[in-house]
């Protein structure tokens, strides 16, 4: 299990069992020291982990923007793992990061209040668990499961344990 997006080409070839929705989010240090907006990170340089979405899809569409508007561009700052990225903000090297929202929830809460929130989840889709194609009974007994756990409050309890409150869903399904 991973930080599976659930989308059409992965529902052709697996079952996918929806437990929580995910977007990107912005942190920066507490009190936003360099006053980075999320809208307009123009000038600035951006923490991210290597190969996600944030890297190769989200700050470059911000970059060009910033270019074609004749603003200074956006300075993307590549990490091999997520940490990294984390550490670099946490010492001042970078101005902000860019991840998944839970990713930065998390580093928020493990930071013990160095780090901060920017602006609101946005690109929100949800996460799959991946069951193979021909195991239906076994997906639906899985959504079934963490239907359970959103009824009898563990599934709260989890998310508030992580910091990852903002994912929670209410409908959990296969292949929704």
């Amino acid at each position: 299990m991973s930080s599976f997006t659930i989308n059409d080409e992965r529902k052709q070839q697996v079952n996918m069992i929806s437990y929580f929705s995910a977007g990107t989010r912005w942190g920066s240090n507490k009190g936003n020291p360099t006053g980075i907006q999320p809208d307009n990170a123009c000038g600035k340089t951006v923490a991210v982990q290597t190969a996600t979405v944030q890297e190769t899809e989200d700050l470059p569409n911000r970059q060009q923007a910033c270019k074609s508007a004749g603003n200074p561009a956006i300075t993307i700052d590549s990490y091999q793992d997520q940490g990294q990225a984390t550490a670099a903000v946490v010492s001042g090297k970078d101005d902000a990061m860019l991840a998944d929202s839970p990713v930065v929830a998390y580093a928020v809460k493990q930071t013990n209040g160095q780090l901060e929130l920017l602006g609101d989840i946005y690109d929100a889709a949800p996460y799959g668990y991946v069951i193979e194609k021909d195991q239906t009974e076994f997906a639906q007994a899985v959504a079934d499961a963490v239907k359970a756990l959103i009824t009898d409050g563990t599934y709260k309890t989890i998310l508030d344990k992580w910091g990852v409150q903002a994912g929670a869903i209410d409908n959990p399904a296969v292949n929704p």
